[in-house]
């Protein structure tokens, strides 16, 4: 099994990377594979609704999001990482998550998802809040921790220091890595749930 981690922080080595590094830990304990993707440092630009990924496969424009599609294709989790800014998350993760959502056509249900989110002080919440919906609107079960997945460091590494933090993410990737393998023998006993044809409303009459 495979956990994606795409980091939306500028800062290669900065307090959201430690998070994910406390996270990867468990994860090699686990036998679970992983790779962390730096996103926040990329030039990225956002979604334009052109639809042409319909036609196409995928995006319009051929940078990091159509290289990791297949990634996020093959792997059986999803970890979305990001410093806070104005409380919300840093822009260029969000346009990389808009159009990688929204390019990718194949199935994303039952693969599992985690939101992380790295500030000073305050705006952990909504980020939080922010990133989940990504995966709600996709068929993803979103995993959780002991508390919401958030780590606190404004200087480089004071996030080492957060100790409550730290174990949040150690929780959280013990409890992401339980509902990968419990999902993959769901699968193998009952089957993914039905799902109806998707019904499309505007207004309701």
């Amino acid at each position: 099994m495979n956990v994606l981690m795409l980091n939306g922080s500028p800062r290669v080595n900065g307090n959201t990377s430690i998070a994910l590094k406390e996270m990867e830990k468990i994860f090699n304990a686990e036998g679970i594979e992983s790779e962390t993707i730096q996103i926040g440092n990329q030039d990225i630009r956002s979604c334009i609704a052109c639809n042409t990924c319909y036609e196409k496969g995928k995006c319009v424009f051929d940078d990091v999001v159509n290289e990791i599609a297949p990634k996020f294709e093959a792997c059986d989790g999803l970890v979305i990482a990001s410093p806070v800014y104005y409380a919300s998350a840093n822009a260029t993760l969000v346009a990389l998550l808009t159009r990688l959502f929204y390019s990718t056509h194949f199935d994303k249900t039952m693969k599992v998802g985690a939101s992380v989110v790295c500030a000073r002080r305050g705006g952990l919440s909504a980020t939080f809040d922010e990133l989940n919906k990504f995966f709600t609107i996709s068929g993803m079960p979103v995993a959780s921790s002991q508390y919401w997945n958030s780590i606190h460091g404004r200087e480089p590494g004071q996030a080492s220091e957060d100790l409550e933090g730290l174990q949040t993410m150690r929780t959280l990737a013990r409890n992401m890595t339980f509902l990968m393998k419990s999902i993959a023998l769901g699968k193998e006993k009952y089957g993914l749930p039905e799902r109806e044809e998707f019904v499309r409303t505007n207004f309701i009459h």
